[in-house]
């Protein structure tokens, strides 16, 4: 058997805790409280995205669900979720519950629900069949699942994603994918009736559950799959620099090498690749744009920060505290909001920096820093930005950082600042390209890459 279901479950960011532990009422409510005040007085503004009263009302509706003396840690994990998820902020969540799922999938008994889905038009489409019944195709529309329907499901789900819109939870579900948040809200099933709108026809089908390991997870690739790679289309260059995260030294080495290659080769355009990726540091994303920037730069037109005891507790073991960043935050007083400026990043010697068309791709699967780094590149006029618009706003809440919950352990992540785009825009949208090609999740094809070389060849 493939191991790569070891390296999908690491996808994912939460902690490792005891799946097998019990938490009293007791316990979860306070950890409840505990979570409610550390928005209040530690996220950037919670009151920005909902009102006071909304929050407090349903603070009250998840403290009236915990009715139970015990409650397991995917129970406790499913109620103290609700609760970020109503800031309606992306960055401020707890996330899928992977230690959880980690120990159902290694329970010897473990199956799930066999279709993936993808939202297309606000539909949820049939993206992969894993079962055995081969007359359900890609694109087929969900209707019900076992007689509720696909909105009532979906209504259910969204209580757990957080997400600035409705756009942000479908792309999360994409990403994290359907059959696990269904297993996490629904638990398990053996069966499913499944109705689907087949050719504008309603059609029912009874599927059965599949093994989670040996059926799904070790035949499947995750949505978020960006990785460092150069290749070359005769005279045009292809770049995807991956993720903005890991080992720093080994990104600016990539970068270096591939910018030196496309150099060498005397290539006259530049395509840079933001699809399907998880965002990450502007550290990386300025070293990227360093090679294709004609004048200083930076990330952010207004980059504010909220300090907090919660905060400066759980960075006091940072090993940058050093940094005028971090002494910024222990500086200001608990609950203060103030601006940081950061320095202008400055473009490379001529000698080395790429000179020509430059076009980066961008989908929906591009997120945080890489919305961020598209709205970069079209607001400066370093290049053109090619695809559909991110779900990711580049004016958004977020600068996380972590801590966990005092009883259960559970990790939160938790938005500090506020950043708005370089151009000044605060309006509520994603990065809207300058060449609009539709990225279909349903088949293989890369519409947008073919789409954009054709027209560059033509």
């Amino acid at each position: 058997m493939k191991v790569k279901h070891y390296i999908i479950l690491l996808l994912f960011s939460s902690i490792h805790i005891n799946g097998q532990a019990k938490f009293s009422k007791e316990h979860v409510l306070n950890d409840l409280s505990y979570l409610k005040k550390a928005l209040i007085e530690a996220q950037y503004n919670i009151y920005e995205s909902v009102s006071e009263d909304t929050f407090e009302r349903g603070y009250q509706q998840i403290k009236n669900k915990i009715t139970q003396d015990s409650l397991s840690l995917l129970e406790a994990t499913n109620l103290l979720q609700q609760l970020p998820a109503l800031v309606n902020n992306g960055h401020t969540s707890i996330n899928f519950p992977s230690s959880e799922y980690m120990n159902y999938a290694y329970s010897g008994t473990a199956t799930i629900f066999p279709l993936e889905i993808a939202f297309e038009q606000g539909k949820p489409l049939v993206r992969k069949n894993w079962s055995k019944n081969k007359n359900i195709n890609c694109g087929d529309e969900v209707i019900s699942i076992n007689g509720t329907s696909i909105n009532e499901i979906l209504d259910k789900i969204y209580q757990q994603v957080s997400g600035e819109r409705l756009l942000m939870k479908n792309t999360k579900i994409e990403m994290y994918n359907f059959p696990r948040y269904y297993w996490q809200v629904f638990g398990k099933d053996d069966t499913f009736k499944v109705e689907l709108k087949q050719n504008e026809k309603k059609t029912t089908y009874k599927l059965n559950a599949i093994r989670l390991i040996e059926d799904y997870e070790s035949k499947r690739s995750e949505v978020l799959n960006s990785t460092m790679s150069l290749k070359f289309y005769d005279n045009i260059a292809y770049l995807n620099p991956g993720s903005f995260g890991g080992n720093i030294d080994k990104f600016k080495s990539f970068i270096d090498a591939s910018f030196s290659e496309i150099k060498s080769k005397s290539c006259k355009t530049l395509i840079i690749d933001l699809r399907n990726n998880s965002g990450g540091d502007n550290d990386y994303s300025d070293y990227l744009l360093s090679f294709i920037a004609n004048k200083p730069f930076t990330w952010s037109s207004c980059f504010k920060l909220r300090t907090s005891a919660l905060l400066k507790e759980s960075v006091k073991n940072s090993k940058n505290k050093e940094s005028d960043y971090w002494k910024s935050i222990f500086s200001h007083e608990n609950g203060e909001r103030y601006e940081f400026n950061f320095e202008k990043m400055r473009p490379q010697p001529k000698e080395k920096r790429f000179i020509g068309k430059v076009y980066s791709l961008v989908n929906r699967q591009s997120h945080s820093q890489a919305t961020v780094t598209a709205a970069e590149i079209q607001d400066y006029n370093f290049g053109t930005i090619v695809g559909e618009e991110t779900a990711e706003y580049p004016s958004l809440i977020a600068s996380v950082f972590y801590f966990n919950l005092p009883n259960t352990g559970i990790q939160v992540q938790m938005s500090k600042g506020k950043m708005i785009r370089v151009n000044g825009s605060t309006k509520p949208e994603g990065v809207i390209p300058d060449i609009y090609i539709k990225d279909y999740l349903l088949d293989e094809n890369d519409e947008i890459l073919d789409g954009l070389l054709k027209r560059i060849k033509q």
